[in-house]
């Protein structure tokens, strides 16, 4: 090549080295666009057919995984199915049922109160009981019948017979031995027998603080009442602060009633309470049996 060029050109073996690596590095940049295209596809390919592998692996792990959280949802909504006592049933098996930890304290709490489940439908009127779960569990419950007048003691594991108790002569210590009424009931049901002056009938019992009809059903059968212990209010004689007291009267009754008696005298009998515009005939049929018209 030398020789063709110095039949031309007049080229020194110094300008012929500095061509010949020129040339060089013109092939090498004119062929390294198609090389690397050749090389470069392949590992690009590679390199997306990993990643599309591996995202493959991630997408069925976490199917799998939100499947396997899907079942324990639905299995922890719908709960297990078996026979059971509401009566007995701990904090763990109401969990079994479907219910959350909130949810069983809640009944458990309500036992401790005193709180019975004579038949089925009085697990249906629990507030954490809804209704579609109720009609799930309700087949499986089963109580155990209890003959009236009979308590059974889960702690002694004997059968003895139950005690009737006179409220209006009993105090809490004996109170709680009713079945079905607990310390806190039994403080309710004391302290509002003595702001009335004594029970003249056990319907009063409705009128104790949280003592609903369900409650009342459970242990009406359980006492008793004598009227002989009723506190009488001496209505000829009693004073405003005292009369103002008394659960069945406002104060503005309480009032009209002193005041008519200063105006027009001491009453005779029940009657004379008619006259007191105030007084509604509820009222005073109510406050009847506490009232005394000695002198």
């Amino acid at each position: 090549m030398r020789k063709w060029l110095n039949k031309y050109f007049v080229v020194s073996r110094t300008e012929f080295n500095g061509l010949t690596i020129l040339w060089v590095l013109i092939v090498i940049v004119t062929l390294l666009p198609a090389v690397l295209s050749w090389l470069l596809p392949e590992k690009k390919d590679n390199y997306k057919t990993e990643n599309i592998v591996a995202d493959s692996d991630i997408l069925l792990k976490r199917t799998m995984m939100w499947k396997h959280k899907n079942t324990i949802s639905r299995m922890k909504d719908d709960g297990e199915l078996f026979k059971f006592d509401p009566n007995t049933l701990n904090a763990a098996g109401w969990e079994r049922l479907g219910l959350s930890p909130k949810q069983a304290a809640a009944i458990l709490n309500y036992r401790a109160k005193g709180g019975k489940f004579r038949v089925a439908e009085d697990v249906k009127k629990m507030y954490t009981i809804k209704p579609s779960l109720y009609a799930r569990i309700s087949p499986y419950i089963q109580i155990e019948t209890i003959e009236p007048g009979i308590s059974k003691s889960y702690r002694k594991h004997h059968v003895e017979i139950l005690r009737v108790i006179e409220l209006n002569s009993a105090d809490t210590t004996e109170l709680v031995e009713i079945n079905g009424v607990g310390s806190t009931f039994a403080k309710r049901i004391f302290k509002y027998r003595e702001q009335l002056g004594g029970f003249y009938t056990k319907q009063q019992l409705k009128e104790v603080f949280g003592l609903d009809s369900l409650k009342y059903q459970e242990i009406s059968e359980q006492v008793k009442v004598d009227p002989a212990y009723l506190r009488k209010i001496m209505i000829n004689t009693i004073s405003l602060e005292l009369l103002k007291n008394h659960p069945y009267l406002k104060y503005k009754q309480a009032n009209a009633i002193i005041q008519y008696r200063k105006q027009h005298g001491n009453y005779s009998n029940i009657a004379d309470l008619n006259k007191v515009a105030i007084l509604s005939t509820e009222t005073i049929d109510k406050i009847a049996p506490y009232l005394s018209f000695e002198l």
